[in-house]
Parts: structure tokens; C-alpha cells; sequence
């Protein structure tokens, strides 16, 4: 049962009767909507005529209901899939509190009486009271509450019941694709990209335990978690991604890789696929590439403009080494690819060798080493370098002969690129002397190190002001020496669109160092100490600690984000020493809802 609100008369008269609109004004919206077959709200909104605050004001205090904002509302995804998600979209109701007798539902046009009989008889017996909600945020909302996990646990159970209590399933069965259990497994797999997709997630892990499988998805660096009581269902999964992958479904002793694409909600995916012998069974972790957001310019990078001039002034070099590097996932890859589609120009021959092969690129010849056959890092440079390229682009420097052989490509008139995994830039030179290189070489190869990370921005929509504590006050002090006065910082207070966690996205921190003669002597020598201290005293070099506090000044990122990113790094033994207090601190006072 529900008073069903019905508006004196029609929605564009009663506006020019309120001279909300002119008559002007409504005969074009209404020949517009004709034409479009849109609800004549959005188009109202969409010509200018009526912003769409003051439209869903106006039909709240016309129909006496409130207008609620959801943004920062937190709303139970198991009440919000009370109304189904199909119903839900179409139309654009969603369910806001529910008990026993009442349902709170919010509309973005709660005069449509047809949805309102269709959504009553859904959730009867229960009484319904509405509210006016913005469409945008009804369409936020859907993404964020709407998760795949029933429908993923739906096809989990269907599985578990395929297959029965066997330990082992039949591989021939499953590898024909008429069969039913194959069907089922390709329906749960295609629910659990759907879902990453939805909630951006950059891996995928699969991981099978002994009461169950567990399923975590990677959401700006963070793993979230979903456990599926089925335990029989993971042996199926790794068979068909196996067979996806074009691995080896026979050999389950072994750690295998391999690569797939599919389509998911229009989305072209490339899929990097990993699996590893377990306890019990077989792992598997899907890096998952969207191809179809194409690559990034370095200006979308996160990068300062002034840092992007400078890097593009040694990308202008002729010959050289330059190094990107970080710990893995800290975009490296992305960067690379950044800077090689600005260098991919018709006079230029440029050669990549890599493993495997992340984007595939117009003009340029891209080589995926196979260790299996002898076709190593170092085997394939070799062959490069006889094949007159201009820049040469190596995917890891991994070893010392692969090192030796990138320098010395370097000083005969190549411009060479590649990734190290290293925490910043000033030990990445070091390491190369440690992986076997002669420091003379290092010394004449190489002419910047760009390293990176990955911080977490601030969810825009629920941000706030954040005052900061004896901590934080001394982070900023161990970076930059002293604490601004008028400093001030913000925090996300956690809302639907974050998921709660109070940010949204991630953003990369750079630091690049250019070398000159005084550290150019001390690697030619060996020296550590002195390469740092060389490093330091050059003005044009900012650590990656020093860029994420200009991002926290910002209001980008939070000092709790600076404060991970900057322990770890060799010159800030002050910061390690206060994030271990505060995840010590953190460990006592763990929020139950996000814990």
C-alpha cells in the first residue's frame, strides 16, 4: 500500500505555471522529447532550461516528499537488491532503508505512477514511502551496490552441484565446449570479470583453501575479499582459464603463463594470466589490461609539467640509457609506453624486447623473450643490435649480462630504455654496479632514473579537512625540514562511490634524477655515500617523498598515504620508524566495517 503522490497536472505546464520555464521553453522540451523519446526532466535539464537541483526541489515540494542525498549515505547492498537490479534500472528506483513493514525508495521522478505499481508489487507486503533522489547518483549508486557476488555465488553452487562431491573432474568433459558444466564455469568466470571491471579492479586473484575459494580483486592497490563456500568449483576455474591461456590443462605440478582476451561490458580486455601450485590446488592471478582505454600521454601520467620537460629533454638524446623503476604494480609499464608513443616517428627504427608484451604498438618492432626456446633478454638484444635501431626498448633489466649488454648498446649510439625494480632512484644506479655492471660503464651509459609509485587520491565526494597529529606534524618535518604554517590537508570520510574507504583512484609520485659529473665520478668509484650526497646536493632533484607531501598540501592524497609510500625509502629512517608506530597504533583500533 502507498499514497501515491500525483502532481496538480502535467509536469511541464505546472513549471510554466510556477514560471519556473517560459511556454517558449516548454514547446521546444516537448518537441525535443518527442524526437528523443526521453523523459522530459532530463531533457529540460540537458537544453539548460532548468538545472536538474532545482527540477527534483520543485517535484519534491509539488508531490510532498523529501529530497534526499545519497552520496554520502551509507545504504546496505543487501537491502538496495531487494529490488532486483533490472527493475532497479529501469526505473531508476533504488531502495534506501527497508525493515519488516516499510521500504524508503528513492526516485528521480517519483510522479511516474507506472514504476511505483511495478516496484510495490516487488516489494510488497512492505508499505512504500519515496523520496526524490538525482538520477547521476542513482546510476553511482547502481555500479557501486549492484556487485556481481550473488550472482557469482549463484553459479558457484550450480557448479559445486555439476560436478558433485568428486575431487576431480573430468578434463575431457569440461574441455568440450557443449558441455553443460563448461557452460556453467564460463558463466561464473564472465561474472567475476564483470564485477573487476565494474569496480576497476587491476587483478584478479583466484586461490583455492581447504573449506573453500577465494576470490580477491586488487581496487587501487588494495585487495577486497570474497570467499565462496564451494570447494570442488576451483579445479573447473583454472581448467577453463588454462584452457583460455592455451596452457597445459595436464600439467598441474608446474607454475604456467600464459595471455587471453575477452570483451567484457564493452570493454577489451587483455588478460595475463599466472598460475602457481598450491596446498590445495592450483592458484591463479589475472593481471587484467583494458586495451580499449588506449595509452596514456605523459601529461596524464600524474607527472609534473616541469619534471615532463626535463624528461623529454633526455628523450631527445640521442644515445644513453634511461631507467624507469619501482616496485611492481607502480605503473612503470604505463610510463614506458607513455614515452615510446611519443618517440614511435617514422625516421626513428625503434625495437622492444619485452616479457611479455604489454600494448601492442603501430611501427614498432615489439619481440616477446620464450626462455623456453633460448630466447633470453640477452640473446635477443644481441640480435637488436645488429639490426640498426635507433631506440631500443628492454622490458626488465634482470640480469648482468642483459645489464652489460643494454649499457654497452647505450654508448654506440642507442637511445635504450628500461624498468629496474627498485624503491627509488638514487640506489637504482647502485644496483646496477651490484647486478655485475662495471661501474665505468654505469657511469657513461646511463643518463636519468625516473622512479615511481602509486598513491591513493582522496574521494572528491566525500572529502573533508583533516587536522593533523604529532605524527603526521613529524613526517612532514623528516621530509622537508620544517612544517608550513598555514598547511592544511584532507581526509575522505568514506561514502558509496569509494566504497567506504575514503579514496577513489590512484595517482603516480615521481622523482627524476638526471646525473652530472660529481655522481658520474662517484659510481665511476663506487662509492654509495658519495653518490647520494652528490644526489641530494643537485637542486633540480625532489624525492618521491617531498612530491607526495606536495599532493597532500594539495588535498590530492593524505599524509597516512606519504606516510606508506615514504617508509622503506633508505634516507628517511625517521618516517619508517613513525609508520610502524602508526600501523602498531592501527592494529588496536581496527574499524569492524572495513577491517
Amino acid at each position: 500500500m502507498i499514497r501515491r503522490p500525483r502532481l496538480k497536472m502535467r509536469l511541464g505546464d505546472l513549471l510554466v505555471h510556477e514560471q519556473v520555464i517560459t511556454e517558449e521553453q516548454l514547446l521546444q522540451a516537448l518537441s525535443e522529447q518527442k524526437s528523443s523519446g526521453r523523459k522530459l526532466g532530463n531533457v529540460l535539464t540537458d537544453l539548460d532550461f532548468i538545472t536538474e537541483q532545482r527540477l527534483l526541489e520543485f517535484l519534491a515540494q509539488q508531490l510532498n516528499v523529501p529530497l534526499i542525498d545519497i552520496s554520502e549515505r551509507r545504504i546496505e547492498a543487501n537491502v538496495a537488491r531487494l529490488l532486483p537490479e533490472v527493475q532497479a534500472r529501469r526505473h531508476r528506483a533504488l531502495v534506501i532503508e527497508a525493515d519488516e513493514k516499510t521500504a524508503l525508495v528513492g526516485m528521480s521522478d517519483p510522479a511516474d505512477l507506472t514504476a511505483i505499481d511495478a516496484i510495490s508489487a516487488i516489494l510488497a507486503p512492505r508499505e512504500l514511502e519515496l523520496a526524490v533522489v538525482p538520477e547521476s547518483q542513482l546510476m553511482e549508486s547502481f555500479d557501486n551496490l549492484y556487485r556481481r557476488t550473488q550472482e557469482i555465488e549463484q553459479f558457484a553452487n550450480q557448479l559445486q552441484e555439476e560436478s558433485g562431491d568428486l575431487a576431480e573432474l573430468d578434463l575431457a568433459a569440461l574441455s568440450d565446449q557443449a558441455d553443460e558444466g563448461d557452460v556453467t564455469v564460463a558463466r561464473l568466470l564472465q561474472s567475476i570479470f564483470k564485477d573487476a571491471v565494474q569496480i576497476r579492479a587491476s587483478d584478479i586473484h583466484i586461490e583455492p583453501d581447504e573449506r573453500g575459494l577465494r576470490i580477491r580483486q586488487r581496487v587501487d592497490g588494495q585487495l577486497q575479499e570474497n570467499i565462496l563456500q564451494e570447494v570442488n568449483i576451483a579445479g573447473a576455474l583454472v581448467l577453463k582459464l588454462k584452457l583460455m591461456a592455451g596452457l597445459d590443462i595436464s600439467e598441474k605440478r608446474l607454475p604456467q603463463d600464459g595471455r587471453f582476451q575477452m570483451q567484457v561490458r564493452n570493454h577489451k580486455i587483455d588478460v595475463r594470466l599466472s598460475t602457481m601450485p598450491v596446498q590445495y590446488g592450483e592458484a591463479c592471478v589475472m593481471r587484467l589490461l583494458d586495451q580499449s582505454s588506449g595509452l596514456l600521454r605523459l601529461e596524464e601520467t600524474g607527472m609534473p609539467e616541469a619534471m615532463i620537460r626535463r624528461l623529454r629533454h633526455q628523450m631527445s638524446r640521442p644515445h644513453g640509457m634511461i631507467l624507469v623503476t619501482g616496485p611492481t604494480g607502480s605503473g612503470k609499464t604505463t610510463t614506458l609506453y607513455a614515452a615510446l608513443s611519443e618517440l614511435n616517428q617514422p625516421n626513428k627504427k625503434i625495437i622492444t624486447v619485452e616479457d611479455p608484451v604489454e600494448y601492442r604498438l603501430p611501427r614498432i618492432s615489439q619481440v616477446q623473450v620464450n626462455s623456453k626456446i633460448g630466447l633470453s633478454f640477452a640473446r635477443v638484444l644481441r640480435t637488436t643490435l645488429r639490426q640498426d635501431p635507433d631506440i631500443i626498448m628492454v622490458g626488465e633489466m634482470r640480469d648482468q649480462e642483459t645489464v652489460e649488454i643494454g649499457l654497452r648498446g647505450s654508448i654506440t649510439g642507442h637511445l635504450v630504455l628500461s624498468t629496474l625494480h627498485t624503491n627509488d632512484a638514487i640506489t637504482s644506479a647502485m644496483r646496477l654496479i651490484d647486478m655485475g655492471a662495471a661501474p665505468y660503464l654505469v657511469a657513461s651509459a646511463l643518463r636519468s632514473v625516473l622512479a615511481q609509485r602509486l598513491v591513493r587520491r582522496v574521494c572528491v565526494h566525500c572529502k573533508g579537512e583533516h587536522t593533523p597529529d604529532s605524527q603526521d606534524v613529524a613526517l612532514v618535518k623528516a621530509v622537508i625540514g620544517h612544517f608550513p604554517d598555514n598547511a592544511t590537508f584532507s581526509k575522505g570520510r568514506g561514502c558509496q562511490r569509494c566504497n567506504y574507504t575514503g579514496y577513489l583512484g590512484r595517482v603516480g609520485v615521481f622523482e627524476l634524477l638526471e646525473l652530472d659529473e660529481p655522481m658520474m665520478q662517484a659510481l665511476r668509484e663506487s662509492d654509495t655515500q658519495a653518490f647520494a650526497e652528490a644526489v641530494r646536493a643537485n637542486k633540480q632533484f625532489k624525492s618521491l617523498a617531498a612530491s607526495a607531501l606536495e599532493y597532500a598540501f594539495q588535498g590530492v592524497t593524505t599524509l597516512e598515504e606519504v606516510m606508506a609510500l615514504a617508509a622503506g625509502l633508505p634516507y628517511l629512517d625517521e618516517v619508517e620508524m613513525l609508520a610502524s608506530d602508526a600501523l602498531t597504533a592501527g592494529a588496536t583500533q581496527v574499524d569492524p566495517d572495513h577491517g
